[in-house]
């Protein structure tokens, strides 16, 4: 089974649009296609960014709350006790690949891979969600 850490910029595009593949891996988190890997400070960024553009999504704050507290709450919860930071060449990006090294995960799904060229010296591959749909309906 495949473990994931989602970047935030696939939550925000999962809740915009409906028909996107990012909605898609939104909706296969409840499944159980994939196990999804998270920790408190990631948690915190998917909260801090989908607050700060409520509008644009349509939410209401308390909205945002429930949407953090379903992935939390169908998470697995890991705990980062070392920083290799910097490593990626947008800083912000280092939480994900510290986390998904932690974890064991296998795959970081993004629309920025180009910032996460040095995953794979890590042993992890990082996708865009289309990219990640179809490797997954592959799998199956």
């Amino acid at each position: 089974m495949h473990r994931v850490v989602l970047d935030t910029n696939v939550i925000v595009s999962g809740l915009r649009s409906r028909g996107s593949a990012s909605h898609e891996v939104l909706r296969r988190v409840a499944d159980g296609s994939f196990a999804l890997v998270l920790s408190v400070p990631l948690a915190i960024e998917y909260e801090s960014v989908l607050k700060r553009d409520t509008g644009g999504l349509g939410f209401r704050a308390q909205d945002v709350d429930v949407v953090v507290d379903y992935l939390c709450s169908v998470a697995e919860h890991r705990s980062i006790w070392f920083l290799w930071r910097p490593i990626l060449p947008d800083p912000k990006d280092d939480m994900l690949l510290e986390l998904a090294v932690e974890a064991g995960c296998d795959t970081i799904i993004t629309f920025n891979t180009r910032h996460f060229g040095l995953t794979a010296r890590f042993g992890v591959r990082t996708v865009t969600p289309r990219e990640f749909l179809t490797a997954l309906r592959s799998s199956t």
